[in-house]
């Protein structure tokens, strides 16, 4: 399913603002680059949120050009980087958001832990859908919180979705099924299924959460179709010890990135392919309902690479 309109000028000023590599500081001598350019470069993608394992690949791949004498000056240096970015966000799966091609309703399992965005990234994705001209049915798995579930319903209501929730205290996963199953009686488009945002620190919360994809793969062949992990971009590194903590409950096949637009450290989409090969989809803009916007690797890159 491919979501949202281009919108290229607004998403390259974006990147350029949430990505500071300053490249154009990095001393690079006419027959290369020496030790100290490579160490600068090296703190600058980790200053980025590039992450070890996407830093250290892409540093070797300069370093090796440079031994080559493929690189001789800054522009260059950009060059290079630059097709290895692109490469690493090749590698990843499409970025598109799956769609149910048999019987009945498409289902995503929104996961993530508390406080990242969880809540209004629904919102904001159950918005565009309905604008779209998708029937949605949000489903609050939440039984734990009143305020949470009451939060959710106000949002859905704003919005133009149905809205499913249990007993205080109840089973998600009886929501979950209750979800698809009135999404099936009723020929709604979308499920939307919240969970309770959760510590990925908490082993009983995550064996929850097991139960409540296995009930769901039960009740509608093939769903949930997308397993979207929602992450706060301003808390770097962490992010990347979340999705590794959900993997070991669920199959996350994309991310939603919440709070782009407060951090000047963007790498991290690099550092979540580079290391879990699960591609971020989305991106939260801001705080209104309709600030998600879907990922664009090319206007990511030249957001990143072009002129400083």
């Amino acid at each position: 399913m491919r979501l949202f309109k281009k919108k290229d000028e607004k998403r390259k000023s974006l990147w350029k603002k949430v990505v500071d590599l300053a490249l154009t500081d990095v001393r690079v001598l006419s027959e290369g680059m020496d030790e100290e350019s490579l160490e600068e470069l090296e703190e600058r993608l980790l200053a980025a949120d590039f992450g070890v394992q996407a830093t250290l690949r892409l540093v070797d791949h300069v370093e090796e050009l440079a031994r080559k004498g493929k690189i001789r000056g800054g522009g260059e240096l950009k060059e290079a980087l630059r097709a290895e970015v692109a490469r690493i966000l090749e590698d990843g799966s499409s970025a598109e958001l799956a769609e149910n091609t048999g019987e009945g309703p498409t289902v995503y399992l929104i996961v993530g832990v508390n406080g990242v965005g969880k809540t209004t990234s629904i919102a904001k994705l159950a918005h565009y859908l309905v604008q779209e001209g998708r029937s949605v049915l949000v489903a609050a798995g939440d039984t734990y919180r009143a305020g949470a579930v009451s939060q959710l319903e106000t949002w859905a209501h704003r919005v133009g979705a149905d809205f499913l929730r249990g007993q205080q205290g109840g089973d998600p996963a009886a929501v979950a099924y209750d979800a698809v199953e009135a999404a099936v009686r009723r020929g709604i488009d979308m499920v939307l299924v919240d969970t309770a945002g959760r510590l990925h620190t908490n082993r009983g919360l995550m064996e929850e959460l097991k139960k409540v994809d296995r009930v769901i793969r039960r009740k509608l062949e093939g769903a949930p179709h997308e397993t979207l992990i929602v992450l706060d971009a301003t808390v770097g590194q962490n992010a990347l010890a979340q999705v590794r903590s959900f993997r070991q409950a669920t199959s996350p096949t994309g991310i939603i990135l919440a709070k782009m637009d407060s951090t000047a450290r963007g790498g991290i989409v690099v550092a979540l392919l580079e290391e879990y090969e699960i591609p971020v989809k989305l991106v939260g803009l801001g705080e209104r309902v309709e600030d998600l916007d879907a990922f664009d690797p090319e206007a990511f890159l030249d957001g990143v690479f072009e002129a400083d």
